[in-house]
């Protein structure tokens, strides 16, 4: 006789399905603000459209990958549950800190937890790229994204300005302006390069999944794509900028400036699957890009496989219980009323402080949707020898993500400014709540324009200079005091011709020693 070897297969029970679809069902209702945000920023900007479809890129990849689940023994992990109770804290914190970026990785963290949980580790390495794949939809936070648009745009002019010298051309640079002469070119963040990078470096991570080469060869790709992706754009301003020369400004605008565009992002793609086609190569063993690149076909189930239903475990039922918990953690912030201490409103605030006399100036509605704040003071004080600063008071009752305050350094370089440094300095003799007042000082230039900004946040008695520490506090003092309300302080104040930075320096700490003790009234400790 001939013994025939059994093939055993598993399938998934009902029950386990039923507590998969409650599972997504309370996932959903806890990160659904984070998921509403996801939504928003990847149809408001082009450089995170390509997030919509990741991930049905990972659901695919995974599918493709069924044949080895089926015949995988699954091992479901306490240690995945762990991770997913980690991605509840970063939810909690990020919902109570103001930020929904920590939010989104917590989704993010606590998808792939799940995943952990359910399959054990032999089986979770099957599927752990198309996971870490979806790292990729979260959108950067806005202070990172503005200072490395800010960056890019300097990187973009300065190379592409040398694209243009290369054509005999003469040009001038000054910040992110490239002055031809009879035109001015300036790099605006829609000429950064992010809307490159971005989808390019999540191709390039995509490829490397698929590259079935050496380690250090996908790694030496996928790190390509951000040198690839600056190069290519700063050839490409180079390029409008030697048609405007030639051609007129027309030239820079329109269809033919994004058709360019697409141009240059095609070849990015060409120059990375060169490059992959170049390391195949290299080594002792020379490959064929068609060979070791591609998606692989599912395999074919052998005949006769026995199938089993995999068994009900309590680790599926911890799966449904954290994720219950996370859900109710959600409700309980969405319900629980922050606690509102007694302030004037800034209607109020004087207009006449000692020798500095303001003029109340308003914001546009479509400032104050983005905003979101509670109440707010802007105006433009002097004094009696005409020294002139800019007043910004923005306050919240509740900073739950959503509504939380925005820092300077994210706002300013979206308004086309260039933050050259960034210090900390203590006012000397100005105290709040009986410490000293350090502030954040900034040196911003947009073209010839010099301005000096300090800023701090002034939180439930506190003073805070950390963008991260604010929102450290945030998320301690809603657990413990139940208030996550406080304040943005501005000042900003521009130098003028022949003044240095030092005039800025007297004139904002003078200022700031006449109005800081008002702010009392306005602010609650």
């Amino acid at each position: 006789m001939t013994n025939v070897e059994v093939i055993k297969g598993w399938k998934t029970s009902s029950l386990v399905w039923l507590i998969l679809a409650v599972t997504a069902i309370l996932l959903c209702y806890g990160f659904w603000g984070g998921i509403k945000d996801f939504i928003r920023i990847w149809s408001a900007r082009e450089e995170y459209g390509y997030a919509y479809f990741i991930p049905f890129i990972s659901a695919y990849l995974i599918w493709q990958r069924r044949d080895q689940l089926i015949l995988e023994t699954f091992k479901p992990s306490l240690l995945g549950i762990s991770i997913v109770l980690i991605g509840g804290i970063f939810l909690l914190m990020g919902e109570l800190g103001g930020t929904y970026t920590l939010v989104q990785y917590a989704l993010v963290l606590t998808v792939i937890g799940l995943a952990y949980a359910l399959l054990g580790w032999p089986a979770f390495k099957i599927v752990a790229g198309p996971l870490i794949l979806l790292f990729f939809i979260v959108p950067l936070p806005p202070f990172l994204y503005n200072s490395l648009s800010g960056k890019l745009q300097l990187i973009s002019s300065q190379l592409g300005v040398e694209v243009i010298r290369w054509f005999g051309i003469s040009v001038y640079l000054e910040g992110n302006v490239i002055d031809l002469g009879d035109y001015k070119l300036q790099v605006v963040e829609a000429c950064d390069g992010l809307r490159y990078l971005f989808p390019l470096v999540s191709l390039a991570f995509l490829a490397v999944y698929l590259y079935r080469v050496e380690l250090w060869k996908r790694v030496v790709v996928f790190l390509s794509s951000i040198p690839i992706t600056v190069l290519m754009n700063s050839f490409r301003i180079g390029v409008i900028g030697v048609l405007v020369d030639n051609w007129g400004k027309e030239h820079a605008d329109g269809f033919l400036h994004y058709f360019e565009g697409w141009v240059i992002f095609m070849a990015c793609l060409l120059i990375l699957l060169l490059e992959m086609a170049l390391l195949a190569r290299l080594g002792g063993k020379k490959q064929r890009l068609r060979d070791v690149f591609g998606l692989e076909a599912s395999k074919a189930l052998p005949e006769g496989i026995d199938y089993n239903t995999r068994p009900v475990t309590p680790v599926h039922y911890a799966i449904l219980a954290s994720v219950a918990a996370i859900a109710v953690s959600t409700l309980y912030i969405q319900t629980q009323q922050d606690t509102l201490p007694e302030r004037q409103a800034f209607s109020g605030f004087p207009m006449q402080i000692d020798n500095w006399r303001g003029d109340e100036d308003r914001l546009e509605d479509v400032y104050l949707k983005t905003l979101k704040l509670d109440d707010y003071l802007i105006g433009d004080y002097a004094d009696s020898l005409g020294s002139e600063v800019n007043f910004y008071v923005a306050y919240y009752a509740n900073q739950q993500a959503g509504s939380s305050i925005h820092s300077p350094r994210s706002c300013i370089p979206g308004g086309g400014w260039e933050i050259e440094t960034v210090t900390e300095i203590e006012l000397p003799g100005l105290q709040v709540n009986g410490k000293p007042l350090s502030v954040n000082r900034l040196i911003i230039k947009r073209g010839e324009i010099k301005q000096l900004v300090y800023y701090w946040f002034q939180q439930r008695g506190r003073v805070i200079t950390n963008e991260w520490l604010a929102k450290w506090y945030l998320f301690f003092d809603g657990l413990t005091k139940h208030r996550t309300d406080g304040a943005l302080v501005r000042l900003t104040t521009s130098i003028g011709v022949g003044e240095e930075w030092v005039d800025g320096d007297r004139r904002l700490a003078d200022f700031a020693g006449k109005v800081v003790p008002h702010l009392a009234d306005y602010i609650p400790n």
